[in-house]
């Protein structure tokens, strides 16, 4: 090969690194099931909007993701009282009941996730701290939920908190 033939090899050589490297950050992920509803548990709340009950897994995220941008546009705050929800609309309200402990918590969803096969919903670590979870890590919960009046802008599943959880989600952060 001659001089003038080795730039374009090294360039060549890098541009299929590269492609190579983003490819493998690509892989495909098994889509996770949406969580079932409760039957006969679907009804008007007293201001018109559907009250929704589930009964669900629920896990936490906080310090790796506190400031990044969530679903609803927001950025995440891990001392707020919020969550992330696969289906429920962005700006939903939600009581969520650790069914071991007995306590409760109310969020808003301004997040999609969690997206652990089998999880429910991701609380903030404030809102699992409130329900002791934060222990645990995981529980079973109760999610009551007011769908909002008029929903927020709903913006595609952007959030950087949720693209990345995604490839963190199967162990959570334990408090010291």
């Amino acid at each position: 090969m001659s001089l003038r033939h080795t730039p374009m090899a090294w360039g060549c050589i890098v541009v299929l690194a590269w492609l190579g490297c983003l490819v493998g950050c690509s892989g495909k992920h098994e889509p996770v099931p949406h969580p079932p509803l409760l039957p006969g548990h679907e009804k008007p709340a007293p201001t018109g909007t559907p009250s929704i009950i589930q009964i669900g897994t629920a896990s936490w995220y906080g310090p790796g993701f506190h400031g990044h941008e969530t679903a609803s546009g927001e950025r995440f705050n891990q001392h707020a009282l919020t969550a992330a929800h696969r289906t429920l609309p962005l700006g939903t309200e939600a009581k969520v009941t650790n069914l071991a402990t007995g306590q409760s918590v109310i969020v808003k969803i301004n997040d999609r996730g969690p997206y652990v096969k089998g999880r429910h919903l991701d609380l903030s670590r404030a809102a699992a701290k409130q329900i002791g979870l934060t222990k645990t890590g995981v529980a079973k919960v109760k999610i009551e939920a007011k769908t909002p009046r008029r929903a927020p802008r709903n913006v595609p599943h952007r959030g950087a908190a949720s693209r990345e959880r995604h490839d963190s989600a199967p162990h959570r952060q334990k408090e010291a």
